[in-house]
């Protein structure tokens, strides 16, 4: 499973980067906007760091509107993923900017045939919310295996990017399940790295380490 960052800091991006684990990088509106600094600029220190999908999001509302943004984004970088969100008018530009050869990522998937129609549309990638689907009680990763089943049944080539995830056991389940990326905050990729254990033993063998004739 493929690791991506949902973030637009640049520390943390390179931090990430460092940790030689990080395949790619995703962007919102509402991360973009945390930063404080122009949207371009954002992207152009991303793709200096990453060698990777970055996905940009685009934030128009018509179909045309959301293409002419989608060809603007893909200029940027190769590297650039035109995100729309899962709406009539953004698997309208999908289907444009996919058969032009630019690499979609339809966001906000909330259910199994939102992710057949994105299929259906070209998306490169599909980005379904796990944990806003936990917080209204809702089981999110079952919205996981189902689209996994799906495009298993019909050898759609999109790829399943699991997103919103709040905690390691997203993780962990999303890989199970057979997504081939997560999205993970900063915050949880830190995590990840810890165990009780891992942290017992390792300060327990430097405690003995200290105790060896030098």
């Amino acid at each position: 499973m493929k690791f991506f960052i949902d973030t637009a800091d640049i520390e943390e991006i390179k931090t990430a980067h460092a940790w030689g684990i990080l395949d790619g990088v995703t962007t919102n509106p509402s991360l973009i906007s945390k930063t404080g600094r122009p949207f371009k600029d954002v992207v152009y220190d991303i793709v200096k760091i990453v060698d990777g999908p970055i996905s940009v999001e685009t934030t128009s509302d018509d179909a045309k509107s959301l293409i002419v943004e989608g060809q603007t984004f893909a200029k940027i970088h190769k590297n650039v993923v035109v995100k729309v969100a899962l709406t009539q008018n953004g698997l309208k530009a999908c289907k444009a900017l996919s058969s032009d050869g630019i690499a979609v990522n339809v966001t906000l998937c909330f259910s199994a045939v939102q992710a057949l129609l994105a299929a259906k549309s070209g998306a490169a990638y599909i980005s379904p919310f796990i944990g806003r689907l936990d917080d209204i009680s809702e089981d999110g990763m079952k919205l996981i295996q189902d689209i996994v089943q799906i495009y298993k049944n019909y050898n759609f080539s999109t790829q399943i990017l699991a997103a919103s995830i709040r905690h390691p056991v997203h993780v962990l389940q999303a890989a199970l399940a057979g997504a081939h990326v997560a999205t993970i905050p900063f915050k949880v990729l830190q995590q990840l790295f810890h165990h009780p254990l891992t942290d017992r033993g390792l300060d327990q063998f430097l405690k003995d380490w200290k105790k060896v004739p030098k």
